[in-house]
């Protein structure tokens, strides 16, 4: 299963690296993207929760690596208001140009 790491930029220029397991994040983000804080926050988790269940169908235990990552998620994003906006500066590896 390809792993990815996404980097955040939240809105008091706080940088964070998240990780997941899957590319499904390439769904729910699009890099070079600003986000309200409440929609980031909703769209990593949800696709967080979905790497972490493909992980469990694969090898049978979800991936606790995407929990963190969407509980670090969640806890950023109370520190700031749900109207403010995050970027997605990066995700890598990036989706092969077609």
């Amino acid at each position: 299963m390809p792993e990815m790491t996404f980097t955040v930029r939240w809105p008091d220029g706080a940088v964070q690296e998240c990780y997941s397991p899957s590319l499904v994040i390439h769904d729910h983000l699009q890099p070079e993207t600003s986000y309200t804080v409440g929609e980031f926050s909703r769209r990593a988790t949800e696709a967080l929760d979905e790497a972490a269940e493909r992980v469990r169908a694969k090898f049978g235990f979800a991936c606790t690596s995407a929990a963190a990552t969407a509980d670090d998620i969640r806890a950023a994003a109370v520190r700031y208001p749900t109207e403010s906006m995050v970027e997605v500066v990066t995700m890598h590896p990036p989706l092969p140009i077609t």
